[in-house]
This record gives structure tokens, sequence and C-alpha cells, in this order.
């Protein structure tokens, strides 16, 4: 059998996927979507490590601490202002056709959180499922906390973006009147929570209060996707955007001191993103005025069928990728650690070896992630085949994971 022949499979699937795709696609949102989407496995594969301790159990570890100078990479990985722009673009689309049909707010959003949720109830109750197999098959308990912490830590931005959905009416209506003015309040918002909180008066500042940061700051970047797709966004929003994100992103680095890294840094007593800082909103505008400027590019370049199909499949297992993509790392790292210190997945992440080997594994990851995605992906779908009593099952391990998670931090 030649190479042509082995393939022919995947020219033509690549064909009738370019085919199926309706001429009024917006092939460019899909792919700033598949490009955010992506960036969540490769920062979190990239930027979080394991130290193993002398009973052989996994621990959570990040090369920033030592490397500090990577801390430029989360600028680039850190794309949750991309997904949370495309959000906005799609939901007022969707919210548009829904309503144009009849359809109240109140079912469009029912549909909406139930696809974001069917995921991760079904990715909890699996978990508290395998947690009590995977300790009787020796896997140290300490192992375990640390794969459940990773498990659930990114399940956090499901819970938001929910809520930033659920606002997706109010969002449309401000941004119908003041277009991307109306993205406006919401930095101010959180730069006013910011100077609370690091500014002079620092000590007398409760620390709940940065909490009031978490709507504000993620809600920002999608209130610009509604006023987009609202058509209040042109090129020269864009360019502020841009312009205006970058300078405010260098300002806060150079003069405020800011934390480098987009990400949490384990030692440090300031984080960017939990819950998010000004810095988060400066990236965030100036990606969201680079993808407003791309757009066209984005569009033209994925007009070529096998870079669309990529594309295609990465947002049809959009909460899949999403919600399993730590457990593709665990599925290597924890059998790796029965094998005692492996570079770059149970050695100490504080060198550029570190950083070569563990590049070295992101085929596996992403080879794992393919092979769990392929069930996994039957939890995005309506669960019609489910009996009551299943899913009432299903709630209760999830809820079970839930606890055993929190209990532990």
């Amino acid at each position: 059998m030649t190479s042509a022949d082995l393939l022919a499979p995947v020219r033509r699937m690549i064909g009738s996927t370019d085919a199926r795709t309706p001429v009024d696609r917006d092939r460019a949102i899909d792919g700033l979507r598949a490009l955010a989407l992506l960036s969540v496995p490769t920062g979190h594969w990239l930027l979080g490590g394991f130290t193993r301790d002398a009973e052989g159990a996994l621990h959570n570890a990040s090369p920033l601490t030592a490397l500090s100078f990577l801390a430029p990479l989360s600028w680039v990985l850190q794309m949750l202002g991309i997904f949370f722009l495309v959000g906005g673009y799609a939901s007022v689309l969707s919210y548009r056709r829904a309503t144009g049909r009849g359809e109240s707010t109140a079912r469009w959003l029912g549909g909406r959180l139930a696809r974001l949720g069917r995921p991760v109830l079904g990715v909890t109750a699996v978990w508290a499922a395998l947690l009590p197999l995977l300790y009787a098959a020796g896997v140290p308990a300490a192992t375990l906390r640390t794969g459940a912490t990773l498990v659930i830590q990114p399940l956090w931005f499901v819970g938001v973006y929910a809520g930033v959905t659920a606002l997706t009416p109010y969002c449309v209506r401000a941004a119908r009147r003041l277009g991307a003015w109306s993205a406006a309040p919401l930095l101010v918002c959180v730069a006013l929570v910011d100077f609370l909180r690091y500014g002079p008066y620092a000590d007398a500042v409760p620390s709940w209060l940065s909490l009031l940061n978490l709507l504000p700051g993620w809600l920002f970047a999608y209130q610009l996707g509604v006023a987009w797709g609202e058509k209040r966004l042109g090129r020269r929003a864009a360019w502020a955007l841009l312009l205006g994100g970058a300078a405010l992103f260098a300002l806060l680095l150079l003069a405020f001191h800011y934390p480098a890294s987009m990400v949490g840094v384990p030692g440090q007593e300031r984080t960017n993103s939990h819950p998010p800082s000004l810095l988060v909103l400066a990236l965030a505008a100036a990606q969201s005025g680079a993808a407003l400027l791309l757009r066209d590019r984005i569009a033209k370049l994925l007009r070529r069928p096998a870079l669309w199909a990529p594309v295609v499949l990465v947002n049809l297992s959009a909460m899949t990728i999403f919600c399993w993509h730590q457990t593709a790392m665990l599925a290597a790292a924890v059998p790796g650690s029965f094998f005692g210190t492996v570079p770059g997945l149970t050695t100490v992440p504080d060198s550029l070896a570190w950083i070569a080997a563990r590049l070295a594994w992101l085929p596996l990851f992403a080879a794992a992630l393919i092979l769990i995605g392929r069930s996994a992906r039957r939890f995005e779908a309506p669960w019609t085949g489910a009996t009551r009593a299943r899913r009432a099952v299903a709630g209760l391990l999830a809820a079970g994971f839930a606890v055993y998670t929190v209990a532990g931090w």
C-alpha cells in the first residue's frame, strides 16, 4: 500500500468537511475559537509540572517559579480574552436567531447552559468513580488530590462563562446604545478595585474585595464580542483596542510593577488571573483589537480545506478538549510516578532541560487526549438515552468529587 493510499481517507474527510460547510459560515470566528481553545491545554501542559516526593506521590509545581524569564510565554498562551470575545460574538448571533423564531430568552439560555454543563458533569462523575479504583490500585492519596485539583481547576471557567452568557440580553442592549464604549465601565471597575487592593490603602482593604473583579474582569472581552456581533466595532475601534491595550499593558508592567506572568505562580503574593487584574483586561483589549484587524486574513486562510478541517474538528470537541486535557496529562504522569523520576514528567521543573523534555511529552499528551476524547465526547451530546436514575447517579458522583476536591484545599 502506497502513502497515497494511506492518505486517501484523510483527503476525502478534508474535502467532505469543506463541502459541507455553509457558504456564509464565518470561518474566522471558528478559527479564533479553535486557537484560543488549543492555547488552554498547551499552556497547562507547558507551564504546569509535578514534583515527586519520597513516597512516590505527585505534587503540583510550575516552571515559572524557577524560570521567571518564561513569563512572556504566558502572554501568548493566555488567550481567554479571545475566547470571551468570540463567545460574545457567537452568543449575540445565536440569541438573535432564537428570538427571531419566537424562542424565549429563558429557553435559549437553558440550551446554552446545558451544553456547558453536560461535559462538566461527565468528567467530574467519571473521576469520582475512578478515585477509589485508583487508590485500590496503589496510587497514593496525595497523587489523587493533585489530580483532582488539576481536573477541577479549569472548570471555574465554565461557571464564569455561564454567568456572562446569562447576561447576554443586557450586553446586547448596552452594545446597541454605546457600542465599544459599553465595555469601558467594566475596565473602570477593575481599575478601581486594583487601586484599592494594590494602592496606598491596600493594608486597610479586606482580601475578599478582589472578588469584585471576577465578573467585570471576564465580562469585558465578552461585551466587546457582543458589540462586534452588533456591528458596533470597526477598524478604528480595533486599532484603539490594540494600541491602547498594548500601551496599558506596558504601563502596568513597567510603572506599576504588576506580576509579569498571566497565570498564578506558586509563592507569589499577587496573581493576575484569580481574580483578573487590570493587566488581564489590557491583554484582552490588545488581543481583541488584533483579532478584529486580522479577521479577513484569517477567513481567507481558512478557505484552504486542509486548514479548515482541523478547525472544525476542534470546535466540534471544544468542551471535551477543555474538560479532559488535564486528565490526558495525568494519564502519563501517574503511571510515570511509579518509575521514579522521569525527565519532563515527574522531575522538578526548574531547568531548560525540563522544558526540552516536556516539549517531547506534548505529542503523547495530545494522543492521550484524542483517545480519551473518542469516548468522552458523548457527554457533549444531549443525554437522551440516559434514564433519570443514571442522571441522578452522575449528579451525586459529580457533587461528591467537588466536595472531595474542595475539602483538600
